[in-house]
């Protein structure tokens, strides 16, 4: 632009536009604006001073009132000399086009390039102020944080100084004593500087290198976070101003999180070699934090405005069809892969800048938990992949507001997305997370993760607080409604909804790593009850209230009680039970339960699940069986046949029951649920209001319930021999009071004394119906109880009692015992095995004379010769004492 002059006889270089403008004015009517200056008239310059700041001079002669001055300008109108001198104050001079510099002048005409441009002049001038202003400011901050590092450096270094006057001091010292002590003195003086002095020098010489290398690490972390919080502040004053540049911004950012770096890997060799200034690095962390807390805001609100002009979210109209599982996710097109050109550059640089930052996030966790348990705490969810799910989650609650009653439907659209989308989410941000060196993450688990974790919250938020509200009225009101039936069925479309989602993993081999690493939680919407135990345990009364209401329509069944079950069903061998088919509804019920167990992502919930809807089944099914086996004895005293089957039914059941409870607990989660039952003892009072017991399980879950059975089953089985002895015992009492008997021989034509006939004949008889209805294991213990106490009544009953024998009683007595051994010789090869002291008495009655009298010199080493090892020295002698042998 030219620059208005007053000149004698030449018009001044303007601009065509600027020329139009412009009309000349004869100066003899701004006369009395033109002064003169001290040394203008000697110099031939005359000066304009009209308070405008033009600078405008003029040659001049002596004759200069006559000249012809023209005055080119932008006056338009001289008509008024006081309007022209008042324009002339506004105009403001220009410097000479030669004087700028290329930038300058490319720059103007840049801003003027037409004519019409010159009417925004002063809001460029504005502009540019307000920029000068914001640089004049940044420098005296910029001089200030100079000022007081300078400071800092000159306050260390002086200490520095007179840490080193100090060391100087103290080596002439040494040297002047060391010259000493060569010229033959003063060897005392070097005993003790090698003693005492030395060893503290070298104390303060390491003292002072610590405190060098503390001043230096100090300064260069005040440096280092000095330019973090440059970068920060400027990245804040860019976002503010309309003008500001993305490209900037991002370049600030990026140096930002470059210095982060540097300053972590400057913290974390600090918090390795020096643990002890504890403070540098907490004034350190508090500045960063600082810093972070605008940093990462930014950076995740650069990201969606991104994700906004991506297109993304996706719309949910091509998701409302009826087929939602058949539509493939190839047939959705992922936003994300629409991106071109720059603004696909830019997106990657935000995504690779908010991960570098999550990545930078992860390792100040990782040293500042140093010692403590980091796998939660480090271990956060991928931050770009949740900004891509929750303005997803946004868009499902506006349906799921109106599926309530349908949540079929909110399972069937959150899986429908994820599975979708998984792929292409997989392929397209894969790469980028693996530049950005975050360890430990997979943007296919991420995905499904994210998703699920929104539709757990939306369950926790909206969908099982209506459903604790209608289980609420119902237990005020009274009346029975559906609200446990839909709690129900949402359990089960949960655990539906996870299996699919495991099987979407379990095709991409990531199921496996998360079952090794127990994050299960991440991947199922039962983890809503991880947080809200107090719905676990109302799930846990509903299922259980169900179980029973279908067990009690069994129970009343009677063909349950009298039908077997055909084979193991829920056992791997091919043992015959006989065990009642009410046995086998139970434990599929409970079967049921344990599958919901496994259902659960916890081990510590489905402990607690176990606890409060499992356990209760088995002590109902005890309690079943124990109440018929009383009735049966109460009734007649276990002397009818069918009391003695339907206890033997019952014994049955509960040898199956416990059969298979023991299977079930050899299996690893069994044994897991009972190491962490240990930690849920406050919920042994809930397991009483259904169980009425206290006791907690041992290595397994079951492991008390298990006891029970088997306690029950062997206190029922003794019980069965007790009955067939009494019976017994009843039948052969004439026998065993017969004294005169084991005086005589058996009777001609009979085998066996006519008296025990009829007991053993009820034995046999009572055994073969215990054979036919009792389980084989049981029938053993049966029998072999049974011998033991028919041995120690004979034994009592005819060799203890003093009676004398006979060649003819001690023969009777032998052909009894055969009699007795073939009832018995059925279920073993040698029967005189479970009869010892019945058999070694009646080895003693046949020895001969002499033989007995050695038993009299040698006693008890008599005995151990002669195989008496179940008899003791009194019994084997009175039974010696009443052998009669004839003269």
């Amino acid at each position: 632009m030219g620059q208005p002059m007053l000149t004698r006889g030449a018009k001044p270089t303007l601009r065509p536009e600027i020329w139009a403008q412009s009309r000349p004015i004869c100066l003899d009517q701004f006369r009395s604006r033109i002064q003169f200056r001290p040394g203008d008239r000697e110099n031939g310059h005359a000066h304009c001073h009209c308070h405008c700041h033009c600078q405008c001079h003029a040659p001049f002669s002596s004759r200069w009132e006559q000249a012809d001055f023209f005055y080119y300008g932008e006056l338009k109108q001289p008509e008024s000399l006081q309007s022209n001198a008042l324009r002339m104050e506004e105009i403001q001079s220009l410097p000479l086009l030669s004087s700028l510099s290329p930038s300058t002048v490319s720059f103007l005409n840049k801003q003027f390039h037409r004519k019409e441009d010159l009417i925004h002049a002063s809001r460029l001038v504005s502009e540019l102020q307000n920029r000068c202003g914001d640089l004049d400011r940044n420098l005296i901050d910029l001089n200030r944080t100079l000022e007081t590092t300078l400071l800092a450096y000159v306050f260390h270094s002086n200490g520095l100084h007179d840490l080193f006057r100090n060391i100087n001091l103290q080596l002439n010292r040494l040297c002047s004593t060391t010259c000493f002590s060569s010229d033959g003195g003063g060897e005392g003086r070097v005993e003790q500087l090698l003693a005492e002095e030395l060893p503290a020098l070298a104390k303060e010489v390491a003292r002072v290198e610590t405190v060098r290398l503390y001043a230096e690490t100090a300064l260069n972390l005040d440096s280092l976070v000095g330019d973090i919080e440059d970068a920060v502040s400027s990245t804040m004053k860019r976002d503010v101003k309309k003008h500001a540049s993305t490209q900037s911004s991002e370049e600030m950012r990026l140096h930002a999180l470059k210095t982060l770096k540097l300053t972590e890997d400057v913290l974390t060799s600090v918090t390795k070699t020096h643990p002890q200034w504890a403070r540098l690095l907490s004034a350190v962390d508090h500045r960063v934090d600082r810093a972070l807390a605008i940093l990462r805001p930014q950076a995740i609100a650069d990201h969606r405005s991104l994700l906004t002009s991506l297109g993304w979210p996706p719309p949910l109209s091509t998701l409302n069809s009826l087929n939602l599982d058949t539509r493939k996710s190839s047939e959705v097109l992922n936003p994300l892969f629409t991106m071109q050109g720059s603004l696909k550059h830019q997106y990657c640089e935000n995504f690779l800048a908010l991960c570098s930052l999550q990545e930078l996030q992860r390792r100040r966790k990782c040293r500042q938990l140093k010692g403590y348990d980091q796998e939660i705490a480090l271990h956060q969810p991928l931050w770009v992949i949740e900004e891509l799910v929750n303005p997803i989650s946004l868009a499902f609650q506006r349906h799921f507001a109106k599926w309530v009653d349908k949540p079929e439907f909110i399972f069937a659209l959150v899986y429908k997305v994820t599975r979708d989308y998984v792929d292409s989410i997989d392929e397209l941000l894969q790469p980028l997370v693996d530049e950005a060196m975050l360890a430990g993450y997979s943007c296919r688990e991420e995905w499904i993760s994210a998703m699920v974790t929104s539709l757990v919250i939306y369950l926790a938020k909206e969908i099982f607080p209506s459903y604790v509200g209608q289980l609420d009225e119902e237990s005020v009101t009274g009346v029975q409604s559906q609200a446990r039936i839909a709690w129900l069925h949402l359990v089960d479309l949960m655990i539906t909804f996870d299996k699919q989602v495991q099987s979407m993993l379990a095709q991409s081999g990531l199921l496996l790593s998360l079952q090794e690493e127990g994050n299960m939680q991440k991947i199922s919407s039962l983890s809503v009850f991880c947080d809200r135990p107090d719905w676990l345990d109302l799930w846990a009364i509903i299922e259980l209230g169900d179980v029973l209401d279908k067990l009690k329509l069994e129970m009343e069944d009677g063909k349950n009680w009298t039908m077997k079950v055909q084979g193991a069903v829920f056992l791997a061998g091919h043992e015959d039970f006989r065990s009642p088919v009410i046995s086998s509804a139970f434990l599929q019920h409970l079967s049921a339960v344990i599958d919901r167990c496994r259902a659960l992502p916890s081990i510590s919930l489905s402990s607690r699940f176990a606890r409060l809807a499992g356990a209760p089944i088995i002590h109902k099914f005890l309690d079943c069986i124990l109440l018929r086996c009383q009735e049966a004895e109460g009734m007649t005293a276990l002397t009818d046949n069918d009391a003695l089957i339907k206890v033997t039914n019952s014994v049955n059941a509960a040898r199956y029951f416990e059969s298979v409870l023991k299977e079930w607990c050899e299996d690893v989660f069994f044994l897991e649920m009972g190491l962490h039952d240990g930690d849920q003892l406050g919920t042994v009072a809930d397991v009483s209001r259904f169980s009425g017991t206290t006791e907690v399980s041992g290595s397994s879950i079951f492991d008390g319930e298990t006891e029970k059975l088997e306690k029950f089953r062997l206190e029922w089985v003794e019980k069965l021999s007790v009955v067939l002895l009494r019976g017994f015992d009843a039948r052969c009492r004439d026998y065993l009071k017969n004294r005169k008997q084991w005086q005589e021989k058996v009777e001609e034509g009979w085998m066996v004394s006519k008296s025990l006939v009829g007991a053993l004949d009820y034995l046999q008889g009572k055994m073969s119906i215990l054979e036919g209805s009792l389980n084989a294991v049981d029938f053993v213990g049966v029998w072999r109880s049974l011998a033991a106490h028919v041995d120690r009544l004979i034994f009592s009953g005819i060799l203890m009692s003093n009676v004398k024998f006979y060649d003819g009683g001690v023969e009777r007595y032998s052909c009894d015992l055969e009699v007795l051994f073939r009832v018995f010789r059925a279920w073993c090869l040698r029967p005189e095995g479970f009869f010892p002291k019945a058999s070694e008495g009646l080895k003693l009655l046949k020895m001969g004379e002499d033989r007995l009298q050695d038993y009299w010199a040698e006693g008890e080493k008599w005995m151990v010769e002669n195989g008496i090892r179940h008899l003791n020295v009194a019994e084997a002698e009175k039974i010696v004492k009443n052998r009669v042998f004839k003269s």
